[in-house]
């Protein structure tokens, strides 16, 4: 979000966005950049099979705890029968095609209105193409996740192609599924865990 000339013109929203709040925060941030730094969280159950509960409440950002969540958000994960699953959730790998697309669309019309483009509508499809066999451990030359993902998006605004496109890139989630990251994994059992 580079440009300010239209900061304090906007007086009213655009694209449902709140520009004075948001040059407000660009604002406190260029000053304190420290009050950049967030760390979100979950939490996860297994239940049965495929069958797996997360739970998302509380996060940490500009320097401290949230707390304006109450309740937490859950969502449910299983695999679809072909999976042995018994469908009561939509699976992980779908999960990460849903916040990809969530977080492209919400960065994308942020990025919009810090620039005064509007935007009307953005619909978006999403495929991943995965090979089981990663997975299941029958070739360890074929990756275990999506080997590829593809998005189209219809947008209908002024702006072009292009420059829509370079917004939506701005996303967090464009960038962990287009980047490796390094993930820490540690597993205790609970008789370690006493």
């Amino acid at each position: 979000m580079n440009s300010q000339t239209t900061a304090k013109q906007q007086a009213r929203p655009v694209n449902g966005v709140d520009v004075g709040a948001l040059f407000d925060t660009i604002a406190a941030v260029k000053q304190d950049p420290g009050l950049a730094e967030f760390q979100f969280r979950a939490s996860n159950r297994w239940i049965d099979g495929g069958y797996n509960r997360s739970n998302i409440l509380a996060f940490h950002g500009c320097r401290e705890e949230d707390s304006t969540r109450t309740q937490p958000f859950v969502l449910d994960a299983d695999e679809p029968p072909v999976l042995l699953g018994q469908d009561r959730g939509a699976n992980p790998v779908e999960y990460v095609l849903h916040a990809l697309a969530a977080c492209l669309t919400t960065t994308m019309v942020y990025h919009a209105a810090a620039r005064g483009i509007e935007i009307r509508g953005v619909e978006s499809k999403l495929q991943g193409d995965l090979d089981l066999r990663g997975f299941l451990g029958l070739d360890p030359n074929v990756r275990k996740g999506y080997r590829s993902v593809r998005v189209e998006m219809l947008v209908d605004s002024d702006a072009s192609p292009a420059v829509l496109r370079e917004l939506a890139q701005f996303s967090p989630v464009y960038d962990i599924v287009s980047h490796s990251l390094p993930v820490e994994v540690v597993v205790k059992t609970r008789s370690s865990a006493a």
